[in-house]
Order: structure tokens, then C-alpha cells, then sequence
């Protein structure tokens, strides 16, 4: 049967190169949505196999499959519209925990996993998409496996061929990168013990190589459903606990071996973000699943707010009066601008202009926020003004200083015409001069802004049990005594929790900076205070800024410290440095104090490159274990407000002493909460995820990051958003 399967799909290959794809109108409606679908395995693909798919840019997904004896999900990110980044989280339900039953108990083994994927050719008329992947990229090797794939749709039918190498070896063909050396005919076995995590390069595209392919057909006027055929080239007795592998003796049962490589499935969308499917698999295997994605890249288009700019109410007669006394100007622009969210701090009228230093916590977008701002001004301020000076500030530091043209401003709003507008605005740094304004309103200080929500705190994937949870009622509350001095407070309830049977021990030999987790969730289920941190904030001059701290500071930490920042407005980089003395907290959370101290500190680089956007940080020092190193960090911001980021650590430890897992490593995303809200909103759910706990390359979380709280202190903000200005 296999000449038969290579003649089809080299045939079917040669035909795709040399057709020219068609698309009509008729076919546009007839077959509306071709996104791509989801694999067992959580990447673009087609039922166990990937295909040369992706989504766009700024998308996430998160994809579930039960594929006997899996239980497998996945994050899929997507940071540029060529790169797929996927980490999984298997359920593999014929193997224990570990070789040790005493300790394994009733847990099935866990595993966890990143893979990647690169597109390397985009899809033209009659060139297929090319894409290249890695699987299992830096964890236990369990599903690891490297492929080339091509995928070219042909009117309603897309169709993917490909080789792979590791578990997509089903076939044994000879390696055809062993042109470029005999030695990419080995591959170093996977059965070699470690501390698992790190990247076995000696292992990737080498071996004998299996083809596989298959088709989506795609079915008209279902919005996206399509039936899926595949050729499948897994060496089932050979990944994750196959009888192949010498760490089968974790296995209480045998992996199903293949009957049939030839599996078939169905997708079907409820709407563009969810989909459903099931497939048929090996022969003798039924499964299921599914996805839900969405994408960031740009604002949501169909979500309207329901709080468009507010005109002030008889402007024509305001300004007549504003003209009369400054004082007047002034208590209008104070009303005005309270009543839309954005509160003046100081003004100061010069001649043809006036100064604004404003501060506002609605509107995501600073350009929109400038905006409405000015629109206030044009429709209050008396005819001789003719220029706007804007100075936003937060946390008491000015973060820039806006110049606007009235009359170009006014000109060019009614169409919207921002790019004209533009000409028209002038923006750079500013330091916030608190007594150089001719008005300076009262402050109602200390003022005192809290939310209650919900919380949960969860441990996953440990040999005590899948998942234990402890949600909670969290009261967060900020206290601002004056401009730049403020205390900050996370403190929590219990509600519930099934924390009773964790027990896990750490088994680190480095001071337990972080592995102690068992201990504080246990001890701190009644209540615990998580953060009451005091910050002092300055700004000695433009484009430096300043933060001392003391207090509880984080979950495990209380101390004192400061950091510093220099970030210019019109440069693509900035230089920081934090320095704290801190000590450990006890298991409760509350006031005690553990007898570990340490000073941490370390010197910080961002640069943003200019033309991705994506911004390179690198910290390097002292962490909490007293370990010495560097932390690589790499995140892009969407318009959306959605980021995606990834890090790395690497310190003067060795694995050995890190433990598994070799070396730290994780991923975060912000989402905005503005993208599902009809009201402006600059809340974000912040997740970010280290597949273990480990005390190495462990920073101290103190919060209010300087380069966080000045990013509108930078020309990008602006500039990525102009068209936000008359909103």
C-alpha cells in the first residue's frame, strides 16, 4: 500500500504546482470562512498530523482533545503572522505518575510541552505554503518530532503533504538531509535520563524520515465545516510510553498499536471562534475535541462603546463667559473634564495658550485619551486660544507634553481627518513642575479607590492530584496620600478549596524561594494579605523616573528598595536598575517573618526594535536563591492592547541544581479587558505560566515596574495610535 499512498500525493503535489488556483465570487459565498483547524496535538493541522496552516498575527487559541490514552490542551499564540508558538499539556492515561507507585498514587502521568512552527514560503497562486515545526521543543521528549509540511488549497479542497522525523518516522525513508552529512542519519535515543527541559539539538531532523498528507475538504454553505482525510506517519510504539521506549515501565497498559494509517474526521464551527470535532483514528480509536481562538491584532470592530465623546452644552455661551475670567476658564475646563473621566491636576494660561497637566485611568488608548482632552478644550477655551498645551500625568510623574494646533485640531475633526491633524501636534518629554501653574485645584487627599473580586489560586499536574484550586474574595485597594505617594493592598478571604491532600515536598537545594508553594497555599487558606507595599514615586527630570518601595511586596517577600529608569521619549531604548534588601515571609501571609535574607538587585535593557515592535528586555544581577545571572524576556504589543511575551533565565547554577527542568523559561499574555467591554476599559487579565516551580532565576516581584507604568512616556504609544485621536 505505500508506493500506492507516495504516487497519490506526489501526483497530487505535481498537480498543485502547476495549476492555477481558482476563486470566484461564487466560491467566496459559497465557502466563506476557510480558517484553519486544530490537530490532537494543539497546532495547526489536520487530525493527528500538522499542515503548513496558521492563524494571523495577535491571535490566541486554546485547543482540547481526548485521543485514547490522551487527554491533551493547549495554548496556541501566534506573535507574528509566520510563528506559531503552542504549549501543551498532556494527560497520558496509561502510565503512572512515575516508576514508584508508592508515590505515583492514583496519577496518570503529566507532561508538559513546547512546540513551534515557522512558515517559510507564503501561499501564491501556484506555490503552496511551506512551513517547518518542532515538537516537544525544550520538554521530556515524550512527542518529540521535527516535519516539513506544504499545504495549497485548490478551490474548495486544501490539500497538505509532508516528511517528519522522531515520532512522524512511521515508514523509516532514508533522511534526505543526509546529503549534508552522514551523521544526520542518527538519532541520538530518547530514553536518556536528565533533568528534562533542555534543548537536545543532536536530536532535531535527524533519523529516518515518515511522509504523511491529507486533505480538508471544505463543505459549501456550512460557514467553515469540512471533512478531513489524512495518511498518518506516527510511530505510535515509540512515542511517550510505547513499548518502544525503555520508559515504558512507567506504562500500566500498552499504547493501541495502528490497524490503519488512514484516519478521517469532521470539524464543525459553531461561529468563527469556536469549532467542535471528532475523528476516527489508527483504526480502532475514536476521539474528539475542541478550539476556541481569537484574534488581537486590531480593536474590536463589533463591539461599540456605549460612551462616545460627550459635546459640552452650549459651547458658544461658555466661551463668551470663559473670556470674561481666567477663573471661570478654569472652573469650566475642572467641570468638564471631571465629568468625562479625565481630571485636571493644574492649569496655567500664557497669551494665545494654555497648559493642561491632566491624569486619566479610562481610556487604553493615551492618543484618545489626549483627544478628548483637546476636543474639551476647543469647545470651552475663549477665542484668542490658539494652542493646546497637553501634560499627562501619572502616579505624580509627567509622562509627555502634547502641543496641539487648535485650529488644525478643529479643522480636521468633523472628518476625522487624523493624519492631517498630525501636522498639526507636537509631542515630547516633560518633567512635572508642581508649582510653575497659575491654577492648582484642591485634591480631596488621601483619596481611596478598591475593587472586590473573585480570585483563584490553583496547583496543577503534581502526583497529589491533577488539580487543586482555593477560590477566594480579594479586596484590592489603593490609598493615595498625596501626588506620587500612594500605599497599595491585595489582601484575601478563603471561600473554598481542596488543598487538604497536597503535600508534595520541595526537593530543592537551593534556599526555597519559591518551592515552598505546598506550604503557603496551605497555611494561608483563611486569609492572607498578598501585597501592602507604600510607593513613592518621582520624577527628577524628563525622561528619568523613580520608585521607592517598602513593605509586604509580594506573596513571599517583604523588604525595601527602589529602581530607577531612564527612558527618553523619542528612543527606542531605556536603561533601568533596582536594587531591594528583603526577607522571607511566613506560610500564613500575614506579618511573621521566615529567617531568610537576601539583597537582590539587577541592571536593566529594553530595546524595541523598529520594525516589529517587539520589545527586548534583558535584566541582569542578583536573584532571590542568590543566584547570579541574566533574565531575556521578548513581548510584542498589539493595537488591541493584547501582548504576548515570552523569557528565559540562565544563572551560575548548574541543572543539577535547578532541578527539572533544567533552566527557567515561561511565556505571559495581557489580554484587555476593553476588547470584550462596551465601555472603555484599561483593566487587562494578565496569565503567565513556568512549567515548574523552581527556586533558580527567581525575581522579585514588586510591582509597579517603572517601564509599565511610564509607557506613555514613549513616542510608539502615539504614534501606534493616531487614529484614535478623534474617538
Amino acid at each position: 500500500m505505500r508506493p500506492f499512498i507516495l504516487r497519490f500525493f506526489f501526483s497530487t503535489i505535481l498537480f498543485v504546482f502547476c495549476i492555477e488556483s481558482f476563486a470566484s465570487n461564487l466560491y467566496d459565498y459559497i465557502y466563506p470562512k476557510k480558517e484553519p483547524s486544530f490537530s490532537n496535538y494543539g497546532t495547526t493541522g489536520l487530525i493527528q498530523m500538522p499542515s503548513a496552516r496558521l492563524y494571523d498575527a495577535g491571535s490566541l487559541a486554546l485547543s482540547w482533545s481526548h485521543n485514547d490514552p490522551y487527554l491533551r490542551g493547549s495554548i496556541i499564540a501566534y506573535p507574528f503572522e509566520w510563528f506559531e508558538a503552542t504549549y501543551g499539556y498532556t494527560d497520558i492515561n496509561n502510565a503512572l505518575y512515575s516508576n514508584v507507585p508508592d508515590f505515583s498514587g492514583s496519577q496518570s502521568y503529566k507532561d508538559k510541552g513546547f512546540d513551534i512552527k515557522l512558515r517559510i514560503l507564503k501561499e501564491t497562486d501556484f506555490m503552496p505554503s511551506i512551513a517547518f515545526g518542532i515538537r516537544d521543543l525544550a520538554g521530556s521528549n515524550q512527542f518529540e518530532a521535527e516535519y516539513l509540511v506544504a499545504s495549497k488549497f485548490i478551490r474548495n479542497i486544501d490539500f497538505t503533504l509532508g516528511i517528519g522525523w522522531g515520532d512522524l518516522s512511521h515508514g523509516a525513508y532514508k533522511n534526505p538531509l543526509s546529503l549534508l552529512g552522514d551523521g544526520l542519519n542518527n538519532r541520538v535515543s530518547n530514553n536518556e535520563g536528565g533533568q528534562g527541559g533542555e534543548f537536545v539539538t543532536d536530536r532535531y531532523f535527524r533519523g529516518s524520515v515518515g511522509v504523511f498528507g491529507g486533505i480538508e475538504l471544505f463543505l459549501p454553505n456550512t460557514n467553515g465545516a469540512r471533512i478531513k482525510i489524512e495518511y498518518d506517519s506516527t510511530n505510535y510504539l515509540e512515542e511517550a510510553f510505547g513499548l518502544g521506549r525503555i520508559a515504558s515501565n512507567f506504562a500500566f497498559e500498552p499504547v493501541k498499536d495502528t490497524e490503519s494509517r488512514i484516519n478521517y474526521g469532521l470539524v464543525y464551527p459553531f461561529n468563527e471562534n469556536f469549532q467542535i470535532k471528532a475523528s476516527f483514528v489508527k483504526g480502532n480509536t475514536f476521539n474528539f475535541g475542541f478550539s476556541y481562538a481569537i484574534n488581537f491584532l486590531k480593536k474590536n470592530q463589533k463591539l461599540k462603546k456605549i460612551n462616545p465623546p460627550i459635546p459640552v452644552e452650549k459651547p458658544e455661551i461658555v466661551r463668551k463667559v470663559n473670556a470674561q475670567n481666567d477663573l471661570f476658564y478654569y472652573r469650566s475646563m475642572l467641570k468638564n473634564l471631571d465629568e468625562r473621566n479625565l481630571y485636571l491636576q493644574k492649569a496655567s494660561v500664557e497669551d494665545e495658550s494654555v497648559t493642561v497637566a491632566f491624569s486619566q485611568s479610562t481610556y487604553p488608548s493615551h492618543m484618545q485619551a489626549a483627544g478628548r482632552v483637546a476636543r474639551v478644550l476647543d469647545q470651552v477655551s475663549p477665542d484668542k486660544i490658539k494652542k493646546f498645551n497637553l501634560i499627562n500625568v501619572n502616579a505624580g510623574m509627567a509622562m509627555y507634553s502634547m502641543e496641539i494646533d487648535r485650529s488644525v485640531f478643529s479643522r480636521n475633526r468633523t472628518g476625522n481627518n487624523y493624519k492631517l491633524a498630525k501636522r498639526g501636534i507636537k509631542i515630547s518629554s516633560e518633567k512635572y513642575e508642581d508649582r510653575s501653574y497659575s491654577y492648582n485645584p484642591s485634591k480631596p487627599f488621601p483619596a481611596h479607590f478598591y475593587n472586590i473580586e473573585p480570585t483563584l489560586r490553583t496547583q496543577i499536574g503534581g502526583p497529589d492530584g491533577f488539580f487543586f484550586g482555593d477560590l477566594r474574595l480579594t479586596l484590592d485597594s489603593e490609598l493615595v496620600f498625596d501626588e506620587g505617594l500612594s500605599l497599595s493592598t491585595s489582601a484575601s478571604i478563603g471561600v473554598t478549596d481542596n488543598l487538604d491532600n497536597l503535600k508534595l515536598a520541595s526537593d530543592s537545594i537551593l534556599p526555597h524561594v519559591r518551592t515552598d508553594i505546598v506550604k503557603y497555599l496551605k497555611n494561608s487558606r483563611d486569609y492572607n494579605i498578598d501585597r501592602l507595599q507604600l510607593n513613592y514615586f518621582l520624577n527628577p527630570s524628563p525622561n528619568i523616573y523613580g520608585k521607592v518601595s517598602v513593605g509586604i511586596l509580594e506573596t513571599m517577600f517583604t523588604g525595601i528598595g527602589t529602581e530607577f529608569l531612564y527612558r527618553p521619549f523619542d528612543k527606542n531604548f531605556g536603561i533601568g536598575a533596582e536594587l531591594f534588601a528583603v526577607q522571607q515571609r511566613d506560610y500564613d501571609l500575614l506579618f511573621g517573618l521566615r529567617d531568610y535574607k537576601t539583597t537582590t538587585g539587577h541592571l536593566n535593557l529594553y530595546y524595541i526594535e523598529p520594525k516589529t515592535k517587539v520589545l527586548f528586555a534583558v535584566r541582569g544581577g542578583r536573584f532571590l536563591a542568590k543566584d547570579s545571572g541574566f533574565n531575556f524576556d521578548f513581548s510584542r504589543r498589539f493595537k488591541s492592547g493584547f501582548q504576548l511575551g515570552v523569557f528565559f533565565s540562565l544563572t551560575d547554577i548548574s541543572k543539577r541544581e535547578f532541578g527539572e527542568g533544567s533552566f527557567d523559561k515561561g511565556f505571559y499574555f495581557h489580554v484587555p479587558l476593553d476588547f470584550f467591554s462596551t465601555n472603555y476599559n484599561k483593566d487587562v487579565f494578565t496569565y503567565g505560566l513556568r512549567p515548574l516551580t523552581r527556586d533558580g532565576a527567581a525575581s522579585l516581584n514588586h510591582g509597579f515596574y517603572l517601564w509599565g507604568v511610564t509607557e506613555q512616556a514613549h513616542k510608539e504609544t502615539f504614534f501606534r495610535d493616531w487614529d484614535d485621536l478623534y474617538d
